[in-house]
C-alpha cells in the first residue's frame, strides 16, 4: 500500500473487500485504485482502536464492519512528510477537486484550492480527502449493507466526531502516514480537524480551523433539531428503514425541507436580500400561489441535495455534530485546547451567523499556538469558507510555507 501511494495519479477507495479481523469495531481495507484502466487493486486491512470512550450516552459502540472512501492528489514523499488531510463539511464528500463524473455528481467543492500551483500544490503535497464515516459517498453509513445483508438503516450506530476521527486515523495508518503536515477543515470538517489536533496532537504539524466552534451551541442544536424533525416527520422515513422501498419512495420531502432550513443558516441575510429582495420568481405570482425568488432558490438547493444525499446519513452526521464538545471527558474546553501542539490558524467568516466569530475567538484564546482570529471577509455567510478560496488559500500558504513545513521532494508533471 505504501508503494502504491507513492505513485502519481493515485486515488484511494477503501472497501471491506470481505476481509476478516479479530473482533473489529470497524474494518478498513485500503484499496489503491490507479487511473490506469483495468489495473487490479490491492487491499490492506487494519483495525481501529476503541471508539469514543467519552461517549455522551456512556454506552459502548457496537462492532461495525465497514469502510472509508477517500481520494488523493499528488504523490506521497518517501519520508511521508508531505501529507495533507482535508476534511469536508456536512454534505460534502471526498471529491475536493475535479470535474463531475461517475460517483461524483458535483464538481470539487474546493477545486480552486487543490492542484498544481495552487495553495495545496499537488506538485509538492500529497492531499488526502476521506468521506466521513456515516456518510453516503463510499464510506460506511446507514445505506451500506449491514450484518443481515440489507441496509443498516435504523440499526446504524450513533456516532460522535471522535469515532469519525478514529476512522480517519485508521486511514492514515493504512497509508503509512504517521504525521500530517497540515490538517484543514471547515464547519463539520473543522470540528474533526480540531479533534485530530486535540486527540492526536503528535500526528498534526499544522492546523487550519475554519468557521467552526469548540462545542455545538444551543442555537446550532436548535437549527439541527428542526432539520431532524422535518426528516423524521416524512411518512417515507419509516423509522429510518426505507432503503429497500424502491426509487422515489424515501423521505425526500423531509430531506428537502431540512436542506432549506440549513441553507438559510449557511448564507447571510444581506446576501439573500441583495440577490432576491421581495421579488417574485419569473413567471410566478406569489399572491396566487406562486413563489418568491428566494423560495425558488431554496427549492433548487433542496432538489440538488435530495438527488445526491441519503437522508439517514444526513441524520447520522447532524446528530454527530450535535455531540461535538472538545472538552467532553477532557476536563473542559480550556484543558482540551491546551493539548494542541500544532502550529494553528483559526479563521472565521465575518458574516457567518451559524458559527459567528465569537466561536472562533474562543478557540484562538485557548490554543497557545494560534495568533488571534483571522477574518475571512465575505458577503456569503457561513458558506464563505467554501467560496472565498483566495483568502483561504492565503491561510494555507501561511501555514505550509511560512512555518517551515516543506516537503522533502518536489514532484514535477514530467516525472508524474
Amino acid at each position: 500500500m505504501a508503494r502504491a501511494a507513492e505513485q502519481a495519479g493515485f486515488h484511494s477507495l477503501l472497501t471491506p473487500a470481505g476481509l476478516g479481523c479479530a473482533d473489529p469495531w470497524i474494518l478498513i481495507a485500503a484499496l489503491a485504485q490507479h487511473t490506469t484502466p483495468h489495473r487490479i487493486p490491492r487491499g490492506l486491512p487494519c483495525r481501529l482502536r476503541e471508539p469514543d470512550p467519552a461517549r455522551p450516552t456512556g454506552r459502548r459502540l457496537a462492532p461495525v464492519r465497514g469502510c472509508t472512501a477517500s481520494q488523493t492528489w499528488g504523490r506521497l514523499a518517501p519520508d511521508r512528510s508531505n501529507a495533507v488531510l482535508v476534511l469536508h463539511a456536512l454534505t460534502g464528500d471526498s471529491h475536493v477537486a475535479g470535474a463531475t463524473g461517475p460517483g461524483h455528481p458535483t464538481a470539487g467543492w474546493w477545486d480552486g484550492l487543490v492542484g498544481p500551483g495552487r495553495a495545496l500544490d499537488t506538485d509538492r503535497w500529497f492531499v488526502v480527502a476521506p468521506n466521513v464515516l456515516g456518510g453516503c459517498q463510499g464510506s460506511t453509513g446507514p445505506a451500506s449493507p449491514g450484518p443481515g445483508g440489507g441496509a443498516w438503516g435504523s440499526a446504524f450506530p450513533r456516532l460522535t466526531q471522535r469515532d469519525q476521527v478514529r476512522a480517519e486515523a485508521g486511514l492514515a495508518d493504512a497509508l503509512g502516514i504517521g504525521r500530517w503536515a497540515l490538517v484543514i477543515g471547515g464547519s463539520m470538517g473543522g470540528m474533526r480537524a480540531l479533534e485530530w489536533a486535540v486527540g492526536e496532537p503528535r500526528r498534526v504539524a499544522a492546523l487550519l480551523l475554519l468557521a467552526c466552534p469548540a462545542a455545538a451551541s444551543a442555537e446550532q442544536i436548535a437549527w439541527a433539531g428542526a432539520q431532524l424533525h422535518a426528516i423524521r416527520a416524512d411518512p417515507h422515513w419509516r423509522g429510518g428503514d426505507y432503503h429497500g422501498a424502491g426509487p422515489g419512495r424515501g423521505p425526500h420531502t423531509g430531506l428537502g425541507i431540512a436542506r432549506r432550513i440549513a441553507h438559510i443558516t449557511y448564507r447571510s441575510a444581506g446576501e439573500l436580500q441583495s440577490r432576491f429582495g421581495h421579488e417574485a420568481q419569473d413567471g410566478e405570482r406569489p399572491w396566487l400561489g406562486g413563489r418568491y425568488r428566494v423560495e425558488s432558490y431554496l427549492d433548487h438547493q433542496a432538489d440538488k441535495l435530495v438527488r445526491r444525499f441519503d437522508a439517514a446519513s444526513y441524520v447520522a452526521l447532524v446528530e454527530a455534530m450535535n455531540t461535538h464538545d472538545i472538552g467532553r471527558g477532557r476536563g473542559g474546553t480550556r484543558a482540551a485546547l491546551a493539548r494542541v501542539r500544532a502550529r494553528a490558524v483559526v479563521a472565521g467568516v465575518d458574516s457567518d451567523r451559524l458559527y459567528p466569530l465569537a466561536r472562533q475567538e474562543e478557540l484562538a484564546r485557548g490554543i497557545a499556538t494560534a495568533d488571534g482570529v483571522r477574518i475571512v471577509r465575505s458577503p456569503y455567510g457561513h458558506d464563505g469558507f467554501l467560496l472565498e478560496t483566495e483568502q483561504v488559500g492565503g491561510l494555507v500558504r501561511e501555514l505550509l510555507e511560512g512555518g517551515g513545513e516543506q516537503p522533502a521532494v518536489r514532484f514535477t508533471q514530467a516525472g508524474a
